[in-house]
């Protein structure tokens, strides 16, 4: 990345915390509860709050992922209501068992697993940031987008999703509205990667084990 001090450089107070880093933190401790000794569920409310952190992900990526950043904070904003109900992951999804609603528009088994593939989207996309120096955002968000929601889009929200990245702001704007560094931005976005893994897998495992499939 440009080394130039005069770019991608944070602003010089007391408070060291960025949006990234929060969010990096958040799923260190998510990543932490799901590969802890005794771990038996993730809490829904403190998955919920962490998932929240990363809407503001989004919003610095401007149009081209409008779509992702309104389904993403809408089906969190869900999940934050159904912690008010549901304890933990796996009860919203034995409830949607019970009932038949796990695919249902509006079921909470179906805003988990959309947002769920928000932070896969958000991990491609890091991947890819930091793989190249090269490698521009549009080149690298339309690589974590055809990885990770493609496949699930219809034609006219594919076309219209690509048609948008080139509306993408430069790594070096990127790297300045998330408040960090070339050097920090890289750190933290490398913590997400890794602690976002194990969470995601997690998620899956759970509909795995009632037999559900991942293709939706």
């Amino acid at each position: 990345m440009d080394d130039d001090p005069g770019r991608g450089t944070k602003p010089n107070n007391n408070d060291t915390s960025t949006p990234l880093s929060a969010i990096a933190e958040a799923f260190e401790e998510l990543a932490r509860t799901v590969k802890s000794k005794d771990f038996q569920d993730l809490r829904l409310s403190t998955f919920s709050e962490a998932c929240s952190l990363v809407s503001v992900l989004f919003g610095c990526l401007g149009i081209a992922f409008k779509f992702a950043e309104m389904e993403y904070c809408a089906k969190v904003q869900d999940l934050v209501q159904a912690s008010k109900r549901y304890g933990t992951l796996r009860n919203i999804i034995d409830y949607d068992v019970e009932n038949d609603t796990v695919r249902k528009p509006g079921s909470s088994s179906r805003n988990l697993r959309r947002v769920r593939q928000g932070l896969d989207l958000i991990r491609a996309l890091f991947e890819q940031f930091i793989s190249s120096d090269d490698c521009s955002l549009r080149e690298a968000a339309s690589s974590a987008y055809a990885e990770v929601c493609a496949p699930f889009h219809t034609w006219a929200i594919r076309t219209a999703v690509f048609a948008g990245m080139y509306a993408l702001p430069s790594k070096q704007q990127l790297i300045l509205k998330l408040n960090e560094t070339d050097q920090s931005v890289e750190k933290e976005m490398r913590r997400y990667i890794d602690a976002s893994i194990p969470v995601i897998e997690y998620i899956d495992k759970l509909y795995i084990s009632k037999n559900i499939t991942l293709d939706w």
